[in-house]
């Protein structure tokens, strides 16, 4: 088995070190162009699993995508999440499970992305005022249509997830997640035990960046950045992780890139284990 690339929903083998979309810049040029080039070089550099969504300008992320990457490879999978409500006065944006919404946004992903079909399709939240069956259930006839192929979750909880997966098949959770923060532990190890693939968001904490740490000994010791110290680590962690770190710097997409060929050692990553705080 490959250890760099990981079989997403048992069906979409992708590269394990992924790329978040979120901060590419939509506005018109020189910045939207300077958009368009990173997402074409971050193809261009291997990578096969891009992460969008609708709450990301409100779908205009997506389209950017569309424009600079469709036709798309046929190796490279686009990942987007629904279920957050833009803001309509005099309410602000919100979580918004309710199915009507789930379809509606699912539609319109679809149509920005220039696709029959959003192969792997993410509740943003889980909407606490909407039974959790309605809303994987609203996902889960549109699976049964065609229009999305896996099923994933976003920021659940390990209770939520094992809810989850007597409900649907899930085949990804996107979790806050990396070497300084631990909380969702539990997801990842209930991820692994299941092989779900687990897509860490915020995958580098601002903290590494600290001179005085051990990530930034290690880095010194291997001739990294602490950044791609942080990278490798969750690449190290356990074989479902796919990190998606998101830049709109063609440098710094060049740097996280490069974080998949980081070896640690034994020990090294003995000392990386323990640098995050105890869980309370």
């Amino acid at each position: 088995m490959d250890i760099d690339t990981f079989r997403i929903g048992g069906e979409h083998p992708v590269r394990r070190l992924g790329f978040g979309a979120m901060h590419l810049e939509t506005d018109p040029a020189p910045a939207r162009e300077a958009s368009i080039a990173v997402a074409r070089r971050a193809v261009e550099l291997g990578v096969t699993l891009i992460d969008t969504a609708h709450l990301y300008g409100w779908g205009a992320n997506e389209e950017l995508l569309a424009e600079a990457l469709h036709p798309y490879p046929d190796d490279l999978l686009i990942a987007t999440k629904v279920g957050v409500a833009p803001p309509a006065p005099p309410l602000e944006a919100r979580v918004d499970g309710r199915p009507e919404l789930l379809r509606d946004q699912v539609e319109q992903g679809l149509r920005r992305l220039r696709v029959d079909r959003l192969d792997l399709l993410q509740l943003h939240r889980v909407d606490p005022d909407v039974p959790l069956a309605d809303q994987l259930g609203a996902l889960r006839e549109l699976q049964v249509q065609g229009k999305i192929g896996h099923i994933g979750l976003s920021e659940v909880t390990a209770a939520e997830l094992e809810q989850a997966r007597r409900i649907v098949d899930v085949a990804s959770v996107q979790n806050r997640y990396n070497i300084l923060d631990r909380e969702h532990e539990p997801v990842l190890e209930a991820c692994s035990a299941a092989g779900i693939a687990f897509l860490p968001w915020r995958p580098v904490h601002p903290a590494v960046a600290d001179p005085r740490g051990e990530i930034a000994a290690v880095a010194t010791e291997l001739g990294a950045t602490a950044a791609q110290v942080s990278l490798a680590w969750l690449l190290h962690r356990a074989p479902v992780v796919l990190p998606i770190p998101g830049t709109n710097s063609l440098a710094h997409l060049a740097e996280n890139v490069a974080a998949a060929s980081v070896r640690l050692d034994e020990d090294q990553l003995r000392r990386l284990d323990e640098v995050a705080p105890p869980l309370s």
